[in-house]
């Protein structure tokens, strides 16, 4: 059964944080978050390799399962994971080679049996629903795309969001200031073509470890909250990487599998992160497999450390203010 306990999560946080940036709430996220209609029928990414291609060709009935189980990242559809708290979606776009016509799918290392468009107009019908939930979309890759693709691709997003896109200048990204304007989707594109649309962010920083195992995850994100969290939006991702000769070696697992034996550590490490503006705070936080696993019950309740830190730093104020003996 769908777990809908956060489903206008947004909506339902304490009023003292209406006022802060999206940037510094505790966001959960997707990624490669349509990878859960992978067409195992479908060609293979422009951008795989020679020998990959070459393997497909040969062993197809070998690699197409293998990709299935590699490729995968997610298991619920976008209307489930947005019903469930995800806030934040990576979405791999791309045109098909030799395809006459305009559709777009989301790719990874094959592509998906939804369109682009078809899937946003969903996430529309959800918003619509949901009036007072705010989604951040990343459009990235942006595989066999010329301009001209481009600008289509642009004009029917402007067309299809209006005015719930929020311009990437918008000086107030508070839920509050959000809720009063009527914008609703923060789109990022990750193409220098953005700078010809003010309603379009430029691509957003990720945090990939590209490691197998959480604790090798979780070092890397260590190493980069030393280091300390760019300005405005960022996603820690928590998700594994297995290369080919990890797949090689473990033939009987898959990506699902890595990833429930990896969770109970990566949900403790999660549990102790603190969002906010402080250098060592956290903003998204993205994972694979983020309906069956329980993500967002463990993201979302971060920001109420905010309140508590808020607490804490007005009894340090009160200590500093005498009483008037007068």
């Amino acid at each position: 059964m769908m777990d809908l306990a956060y489903q206008d999560w947004m909506s339902a946080l304490p009023e003292e944080l209406w006022d802060i940036p999206l940037t510094d709430l505790a966001i959960p996220g997707s990624h490669d978050a349509m990878s859960y209609c992978l067409d195992i029928n479908s060609p293979l990414l422009r951008s795989e390799s020679d020998y990959f291609r070459l393997l497909d060709g040969l062993f197809y009935c070998i690699t197409r399962p293998l990709i299935l189980k590699w490729a995968t990242t997610q298991n619920k559809t976008i209307e489930e994971q947005l019903s469930m708290g995800i806030r934040y979606f990576d979405l791999r776009v791309a045109h098909k080679p030799n395809d006459p016509s305009s559709d777009l799918y989301f790719t990874h290392v094959i592509y998906t049996h939804l369109t682009v468009l078809e899937t946003l107009v969903s996430v529309l019908n959800w918003l619509n629903s949901h009036p007072k939930e705010i989604v951040i979309l990343v459009c990235s890759h942006l595989e066999g795309m010329d301009d001209k693709c481009h600008e289509s691709f642009i004009f029917c997003l402007k067309r299809l969001f209006g005015s719930k896109l929020c311009p990437r200048k918008e000086p107030n990204l508070s839920l509050r200031s959000l809720w009063a304007s009527g914008h609703q989707v923060i789109l990022s594109y990750d193409s220098q073509i953005t700078a010809r649309h003010p309603e379009l962010w430029p691509a957003i920083p990720y945090w990939w470890a590209n490691k197998s195992t959480a604790q090798d995850v979780i070092s890397y994100l260590d190493w980069h909250k030393d280091l300390g969290r760019p300005e405005g939006f960022f996603i820690a991702g928590l998700n594994l990487t297995a290369d080919r000769s990890y797949i090689a070696k473990n033939p009987k697992e898959s990506l699902q599998m890595m990833t429930y034996k990896n969770w109970e550590c990566l949900r403790k490490w999660v549990e102790q992160q603190i969002p906010g503006s402080d250098p060592k705070s956290f903003n998204i936080i993205a994972g694979d497999f983020v309906g069956s696993l329980p993500l967002c019950s463990v993201v979302i309740p971060l920001n109420h450390r905010l309140l508590q830190r808020s607490s804490g730093q007005m009894k340090k104020l009160f200590k500093f203010i005498k009483p008037d003996s007068n």
